[in-house]
């Protein structure tokens, strides 16, 4: 990230200690977030709302891959995760950006990467806690009974997804400098996960779309939480999204820290 200005280390010449400055970032940044209204929406009522509305029309049993109770669950956590950063974490980012809020933040004794890395700390923390809800309310209306294994492999999952849409958030606030372009493309790109994900998924767009879809970040989630709802069955196209979330994270990091500006001018 882009770092021009010295940080100060307070009116004492001493800069307090680095644990005081991270739960003081981490505080301000909770509170921002339990005061927003459309914040909490995408973290938790839409995931939910998915799950109550496709668990309740879903066929009893299971026999489909695309209506079993692992799907469901799985398709309202990559909602809710995708939603969060996408449009939730890269939109609070821009603004705050125009408003000139990381600015003020710089003339304090915080480090850059403090102040970044209480943002993206919080977001995870908000993902782990919609995953529990979510996981624990999908077992309850699809009547599974998900082992302490599954609910553990779950979480895991979901710390790899939530991390893979915040680097890409991350690289969208690095290379799109306006707000309502952010918010435009930020649109547009869940719009196109979610249909390349779902009907590619899906095969009806074909063999090759089939395939695409799987190395796509909502394909790539899909695969990893069917795979560990169902470890024995664990073959390549598991593999493959989790090299695929793997490298999003990479690559979105890379260009996050890389070309992310502190000013949106």
């Amino acid at each position: 990230m882009a770092d021009s200005t010295t940080t100060p280390t307070g009116s004492a010449g001493v800069r307090p200690e680095i644990g005081l400055i991270f739960g003081a970032l981490l505080r301000a940044d909770f509170t921002v977030l339990l005061r927003s209204g459309r914040t909490l929406l995408l973290n938790f009522a839409v995931p939910i709302f998915i799950l109550v509305i496709i668990g309740l029309r879903a066929p009893k049993g299971g026999a489909s891959a695309f209506a079993g109770p692992g799907f469901i669950v799985a398709l309202a956590l990559t909602y809710g995760l995708m939603a969060s950063s996408l449009i939730g974490y890269s939109n609070t980012i821009a603004r705050d950006r125009e408003a000139g809020v990381f600015q003020r933040l710089r003339v304090t004794p915080a480090p850059t990467w403090a102040i970044m890395a209480s943002r993206l700390a919080v977001q995870i923390i908000v993902d782990l806690i919609m995953t529990i809800i979510v996981v624990i309310l999908g077992g309850i209306i699809t009547k599974t009974a998900f082992s302490p294994g599954q609910y553990l492999l779950l979480v895991c999952v979901s710390i790899l997804g939530g991390a893979m849409f915040l680097a890409i958030a991350q690289g969208l606030v690095a290379l799109v400098r306006n707000a309502a372009v952010i918010n435009a493309v930020g649109r547009i790109l869940y719009i196109v996960f979610l249909l390349l994900g779902l009907l590619g998924a899906s095969g009806i767009l074909g063999t090759t779309l089939h395939a695409i879809a799987d190395w796509s970040p909502v394909g790539a989630m899909i695969n990893l939480y069917a795979g560990v709802l169902n470890l024995s069955g664990w073959d390549w196209t598991d593999t493959n999204g989790l090299i695929a979330t793997a490298g999003y994270i990479i690559i979105g990091a890379f260009i996050g820290i890389r070309w992310f500006r502190w000013d949106a001018r």
